[in-house]
């Protein structure tokens, strides 16, 4: 063996490995934060945020970042008199603690820019060694019915642990795994059997006990698995691949806010195996070049079904290449699934950091603040993922800064003190995601966000978001640390609907709150996509922004308003909606017909554009029971004559939209390349693709395309460049 070994090949490990405890020991400080505050001691997340330090401490020592080393040593230091403690940190410590994992996190990002690492801050190493936890509250530790030997390693942690479980109506189970040969041989260890019955409990011990070799023991080792659980014991047996289970009683069920006497420091379990996860770490680049890999195997598809079109037109009897095209579509599909998934993070995870933020904006502010999470099991594309997080941070700030009140205003008001703010993740289809960020605060003061842009007040909230998203808007008099100069919104709507081609909606109430939802694809890639004519002009567009496809009968078109009577658009509303408008009669009916009010009666409709931005004037279509603007691609694109037999309807702000087109061709994936040039950057088209003849086929976003016509702005002079 020769020449010193060079840590340098192992930081990049070493800094996913960093980050990944990092964000489990902010979850889990944050989470012994919220049980102080409920009045309850938490001594498995205490133990976790343990494990994770040490660990990151070890990996540190590994590559020789010492001023990690120093820092995650004097913070185990504190976490062990914690665990003494049954897992009782006081809000000082909590303090400190977070204080000491954003200089880790801060040194580990200048390693990985390649900086000078900084020596740890004496101050803050001083404050991790004189915090007194001697204060902790000590009362009676609580008895476990369970065998000398078990007890000598049960840690008061975990004792507090599972008398909270049984105090929260779990049973406390004593369940045996017995190791043998022909078990391994079967794939069953120690392992296997963690992993199984962690998905039926709470594993809050493993214990190796010896016992006499046997027949029914053959290695001498026996391991006790100690859980808290509320499955059949008969499942939880199973799970082990034992033969029964025996019950652990805890005297007296202690209340969750117990902390017990300091006792002997327990040692680092004996249990604690390494365990293979089964992950793989692979580089975004390398999936980024997988994904470009596939992409040009999806443009060669459509040459291959052009090439094949061509021959049967000579008459080439094509059967068999047919079917092998066929096969070939569904292999590419399931591979284009596994290059996806593989690309895909839980919404979990991307809002791993949320708690984080708000915590931070709360104490910015003064306010009480309690966030809730409802991610489910929501996954999307990391590129997606990674655009999306500034815009939910914004979300963030702007309920927090602008929504929630002040406490003393909130008592006043008949609220509790502590406001909530939640974001809800969900998804609404194969391929797009809902989340909303909501709050309980004020609601939007319409009056006062119409004085600060100098405008009416908005009478729905269509028009409401597009006011409170105008740049340099802001409601406050003098910009502050976190929000006040008027670019959050616009940043957010830049993001959802310009960046990833998704929406963005607001829901508001006077004294009860505002919901903000954002609708976004969950890959940008590579979509599923309609492709349809305008005239003898290709188009595309992803089939996530439609919300039906319809035949356009020309009996039941109606005609608008005449020019000039409702310049700059015509606010229409669902049927039913109407009052006191004037009746358009359907064709070929005397009576009956569709309402359509006056100019500003609607509530909550639809925006006709303004007559001239449609050739022929302003054209309703009645969709079942309901009257849907309806306007001709080709004759707004300029592209010939050619009739509109079909419709695309999408859907913006709740209200719909229909898009005349020529032909629909039918439904394909296509490979979307962003239009990153601002010069040639277009509202309504949001990249191009080539569908195998080697031309530029662009890719229409009719969603924001109907947010233009409706509000009658500009653009179409270059769309019909574009188109042309």
């Amino acid at each position: 063996m020769g020449g010193a070994l060079d840590v340098n090949e192992f930081v990049a490990g070493y800094l996913v490995e960093v980050e990944e405890h990092l964000s489990a020991s902010m979850a889990n400080l944050l989470a012994v934060e919220a049980a102080l505050r409920a009045g309850e001691s938490s001594p498995k997340a205490i133990r976790e945020l343990f494990r994770a330090l040490h660990t990151i401490k070890g990996l540190s020592a590994m590559v020789g970042v010492e001023p990690i080393v120093d820092l995650a040593h004097a913070m185990e230091t504190v976490l062990r008199a914690a665990d003494r403690a049954a897992g009782s940190l006081s809000a000082l410590s909590i303090e400190v603690l977070l204080r000491g994992l954003r200089s880790i996190e801060e040194r580990a990002r200048a390693l990985a820019e390649g900086k000078p690492v900084l020596p740890a801050a004496p101050e803050l190493l001083a404050a991790l060694t004189a915090l007194d936890l001697a204060a902790a509250p000590t009362p009676p530790v609580p008895t476990i019915g369970a065998d000398p030997e078990i007890l000598a390693k049960l840690g008061p942690g975990e004792r507090v642990q599972l008398a909270q479980g049984v105090a929260g109506g779990r049973r406390a189970l004593r369940v045996d795994f017995v190791p043998s040969p022909a078990r391994t041989a079967e794939g069953v260890n120690i392992t296997t059997v963690r992993e199984r019955v962690g998905k039926l409990a709470e594993i809050v011990k493993v214990v190796p006990l010896s016992v006499p070799a046997s027949d029914g023991a053959p290695g001498g080792i026996v391991f006790a698995l100690l859980v808290l659980t509320s499955a059949p014991d008969e499942e939880v047996a199973r799970a082990a691949a034992a033969d029964g289970v025996r019950a652990l009683t805890v005297e007296p069920p202690v209340p969750p806010a117990v902390a017990a006497l300091a006792e002997r420091e327990p040692d680092e379990p004996a249990d604690r195996e390494p365990q293979l996860r089964g992950v793989v770490r692979v580089e975004v680049a390398r999936l980024d070049d997988a994904l470009d890999k596939l992409s040009a195997l999806v443009v060669t598809r459509f040459r291959l079904a052009r090439a094949a079109a061509e021959l049967r037109a000579r008459g080439v009897d094509t059967r068999d290449l047919s079917e092998i095209l066929r096969e070939h579509d569904r292999t590419l599909r399931d591979l284009r699934g596994a290059i996806m998934r593989a690309r895909m993070i839980s919404v979990a995870e991307l809002l791993e950091r949320v708690p984080l933020v708000v915590r931070g904006l709360g104490r910015a502010t003064g306010k009480q603040v309690r966030l809730e999470i409802d991610a489910g099991k929501a996954e999307l594309d990391k590129a997606v993922a990674e655009r999306v997080f500034p815009a939910i941070v914004h979300l963030l700030r702007n309920a927090v800064d602008h929504a929630i009140e002040p406490p003393a205003e909130r008592r006043r008001l008949g609220k509790p003190e502590e406001g909530v703010v939640r974001v809800s993740c969900f998804e609404r289809s194969s391929n797009q995601l809902e989340l909303g960020v909501a709050d309980d605060g004020r609601g939007i003061d319409r009056a006062l966000v119409a004085r600060r842009a100098g405008r009416p007040a908005p009478e729905s909230e269509a028009a409401l978001l597009d006011l409170i998203t105008l740049p340099g808007l802001s409601t406050l008099d003098q910009a502050t640390k976190t929000s006040g100069r008027g670019l959050g919104m616009d940043i957010v709507r830049r993001i959802a609907v310009e960046q990833l081609s998704g929406e963005l909606s607001v829901s508001t109430s006077p004294g009860a709150g505002t919901t903000f939802t954002l609708r976004i694809p969950l890959t940008l890639t590579i979509v599923d996509a309609f492709s349809f004519l305008c005239g003898d002009q290709l188009f595309v567009t992803p089939v996530a922004g439609v919300e039906e496809v319809i035949e356009i009968d020309a009996a039941r078109i109606l005609r608008g308003p005449a020019p000039g009577q409702a310049r700059g658009g015509t606010m229409l509303p669902g049927l039913g909606e109407a009052r006191g408008g004037t009746m358009l009669p359907a064709p070929g009916e005397a009576r009956g017909g569709t309402m359509l009010p006056a100019v500003g009666e609607a509530r909550g409709g639809t925006m006709l554009p303004a007559v001239g931005e449609a050739r022929g004037g302003t054209m309703l279509i009645e969709r079942r029971g309901e009257v849907v603007p309806l306007v001709d691609l080709g004759a707004l694109f300029e592209l010939g004559a050619s009739p509109a037999r079909r419709a695309l309807v999408v859907r913006r702000h709740g209200a719909p939209f229909a898009f005349g087109v020529t032909r629909v061709i039918g439904q394909q994936e296509v490979v979307v390349r962003p239009l990153e040039d601002p010069l040639v950057r277009v509202p309504g088209v949001s990249g191009s693709t080539d569908l195998g003849d080697g031309r530029p086929t662009l890719v229409l976003d009719l969603v924001t395309l109907s947010g233009r016509l409706s509000a009658g702005r500009g653009g179409r002079g270059a769309l019909v460049r574009w188109a042309s």
